[in-house]
């Protein structure tokens, strides 16, 4: 028996805990966290958490009794400082060192700052953890106006959550569109003009040049207001700054292990040293959905690659990892399904009209499907998700063709050979 050691403690490094036991594996299991408290759902942060009397151990996923039933051990509040691969041990932020056989990076992502003066302003927020959402949660039953910079999918929720309370809210976007990242145009506009419905107002091709507040107190007095390049002043008491992340590479960097934008792994997620994996959010890995290694930031991802790394830890036949990627987010009444990757699209179909308030994109590259996003067509999505893993065939027209059976394809035998 050995021991295996898991660098972080969110959903990832939960997930193959947890995942360990179920595959029958009896290596002493270590489950290291900086974080003080038990591991948590993360999504519900920043949607029902800042709507609701929610606590922390309401998003729990075991209580300290199940993970001492499973023979896992929590080193809690404790970072791992460093890596020795020549002695197979790491060293711990509390002076300690523990040894390992296997050794799983686990470390996610960390919150880009926003680098414009007065950043460091009393009212300025940013989501990650539990203890982040109790703070903005706090200052939302006084706020009076909002600034929400950054239009991706954390900024959006918090944004329609601000709305519905009844706090004007704007969001700051520096490209053209929000999610424009991970969606094409179609949802991008129809997410706008029903959150613009609903409260939320929209700054484009935007320039934050600084936050201001009391100049009597300097850069740390409290925000009053965002002022953007254009000289725009956009009055706020509180700001939500979620400008995309960065991942946790350093450990990897630091022990000689590739990293870019990610700590790069073969496709059974292992690094180039066989006794190190790293999976979820800080993993780069090959995909069978794009055409060079991506690194996938999604609770389905971090959940599919635990197993996938337990199920080899324990000895079992596992693969190479080649789960459909697929994503969610839901924004006041939007309820948004991604399945697959469309940022290497070239074209893209609807099915359904967004008009309707419920419609597909279809997205294809080199006629090929290789992603679908769905406001509200559930049905759409769950398709979706085994045309891609399948490899389906569909052409354009059948998709735009309400009339066309998706589902019957969808569930029809993939053909092979």
């Amino acid at each position: 028996m050995g021991n295996i050691v898991i660098v972080g403690s969110g959903h990832a490094g939960y997930q193959l805990a947890a995942a360990l036991r179920h595959a029958g594996n009896d290596d002493a299991v270590f489950l290291v966290g900086d974080e003080p408290h038990l591991p948590y759902q993360r999504p519900p942060l920043s949607k029902d958490y800042l709507k609701t009397a929610m606590k922390p151990e309401d998003l729990r996923f075991w209580s300290e009794e199940q993970f001492a039933e499973k023979a896992i051990k929590r080193i809690a509040g404790v970072a791992v400082t460093a890596i020795d691969r020549a002695a197979g041990a790491v060293s711990l932020s509390n002076g300690h060192r523990l040894g390992f056989d296997r050794l799983v990076l686990a470390t996610g992502t960390r919150n880009r700052v926003l680098p414009v003066p007065g950043g460091d302003r009393a009212g300025i927020y940013s989501l990650r953890t539990v203890d982040d959402a109790e703070r903005i949660r706090a200052a939302l039953e006084n706020a009076t106006s909002a600034v929400v910079i950054g239009g991706g999918f954390i900024g959006l929720e918090i944004a329609a959550t601000i709305a519905e309370r009844g706090v004007p809210v704007t969001v700051v976007e520096a490209a053209g569109r929000v999610m424009g990242r991970v969606v094409g145009e179609a949802v991008s506009r129809h997410h706008e003009r029903v959150l613009g419905a609903l409260g939320v107002g929209f700054r484009f091709h935007a320039k934050v040049a600084g936050i201001l507040g009391p100049e009597s107190l300097g850069s740390t007095g409290r925000v009053e207001a965002v002022l953007l390049g254009d000289g725009e002043r956009l009055e706020a008491d509180i700001v939500i700054v979620g400008i995309g992340v960065l991942p946790n590479q350093e450990l990897a960097v630091a022990s000689d292990l590739a990293a870019g934008d990610g700590i790069l792994v073969d496709a059974g997620l292992a690094t180039a040293d066989p006794r190190i994996f790293a999976i979820g959010d800080v993993a780069r890995h090959p995909s069978l959905y794009a055409s060079a290694p991506v690194r996938i930031e999604s609770v389905q991802n971090a959940t599919d690659q635990a197993r996938l790394v337990a199920a080899r830890l324990a000895g079992k036949p596992a693969g190479a990892y080649g789960a459909v990627p697929w994503f969610w987010s839901h924004q006041g009444s939007l309820k948004l399904q991604i399945a697959g990757l469309g940022h290497e699209a070239d074209e893209t179909v609807l099915r359904g009209r967004p008009e309707d308030g419920a419609f597909s994109a279809f997205r294809f590259r080199a006629g090929r499907l290789v992603a679908v996003e769905s406001v509200d067509r559930p049905t759409d999505h769950m398709a979706a998700r085994r045309l891609l893993a399948g490899g389906t065939m569909l052409t354009p027209g059948q998709a735009a063709d309400e009339s066309f059976d998706l589902k019957a394809l969808a569930m029809a035998r993939p053909q092979t050979g």
